[in-house]
């Protein structure tokens, strides 16, 4: 089975459209099945003492300047369908509130993606199982408690779903991947599990895959030097290439797991054999 393997824009756009279909044709070119972005209601997810805060950004010198910069609306969302569908490449958006969730309905996407932030809104989880659509949830910041939470929403709905390990910091350092966590979960929930991750490298990445992973997400970005957040825990497009490039090598190289002699190795068995060294002799 191919990894599925979603291209995570997220804001890493800037609020410029323009960058944000440059990252949908480089993720298509690159060989990724998918690509996400994310959905806030501004006034619902922070609070106004938040927003009136002091942050100077691009877009002025408060919170609400920078993050409203930062959201994407119908104008731009109807502009992303169609640009992904021409290129022939899947989207979705992970919605941070009831609100957002009920925008992204209206585009048929064909995934949900549950960041994990969102992991125990659970009123949120039930608007989003109850869709039905496949449904990739991400476990940063969770334990047991928080994730058998959500899975049994998805159980109940009979939703199909894939949980995401997932270490959330940004960028993550390599030794804090805890990759086995990929086998804990895939034992204690009886499911597909994937990899969302924040490195800055992709050897962790090319591991993840190695010991199962079905899924990956990635944030990328056309400059790790650009303005925003997420930047520094974003792949540039060649190292996004590269990875892809080398995800699809593991995967040709798993085989099918039968132990018998290959046709390729009948040439060589014959010519190194001892028993046929001492066949000739004789």
């Amino acid at each position: 089975m191919s990894v599925f393997f979603i291209a995570e824009i997220g804001i890493n756009h800037n609020g410029d459209l323009a960058i944000a279909k440059k990252l949908i044709s480089e993720a298509k070119a690159a060989g990724c099945d998918a690509v996400k972005f994310q959905k806030r209601t501004i006034d619902i997810v922070y609070t106004k003492d938040e927003l009136d805060k002091f942050r100077e950004s691009p877009w002025g010198t408060t919170n609400r300047e920078q993050k409203m910069g930062l959201e994407f609306e119908e104008k731009e969302f109807n502009e992303i369908d169609k640009y992904c569908k021409e290129l022939g490449i899947l989207w979705t958006a992970s919605t941070w509130d009831i609100p957002s969730q009920r925008f992204l309905q209206r585009y048929n996407v064909q995934f949900n993606k549950v960041a994990s932030p969102m992991l125990t809104h659970l009123e949120l989880l039930e608007i989003i199982a109850k869709e039905g659509k496949k449904t990739f949830i991400s476990t940063g910041m969770s334990g047991f408690p928080e994730i058998d939470a959500a899975v049994a929403i998805f159980k109940k709905h009979n939703c199909p779903f894939e949980l995401m390990h997932c270490v959330s910091t940004y960028p993550m350092n390599d030794k804090d991947a805890n990759l086995n966590a990929i086998y804990t979960l895939k034992e204690r929930y009886k499911c597909n599990v994937g990899y969302s991750s924040h490195e800055v490298g992709i050897c962790v990445s090319l591991a993840a895959v190695a010991m199962g992973a079905t899924s990956m997400e990635r944030h990328i970005t056309l400059d790790r030097a650009m303005y925003g957040s997420d930047q520094s825990a974003s792949l540039e497009i060649p190292g996004l290439t590269r990875l892809i490039r080398d995800i699809r090598s593991i995967e040709s190289a798993f085989g099918d797991g039968k132990k018998e002699i290959l046709e390729i190795e009948v040439g060589n068995m014959k010519k190194l054999r001892k028993e046929h060294w001492e066949t000739e002799k004789a």
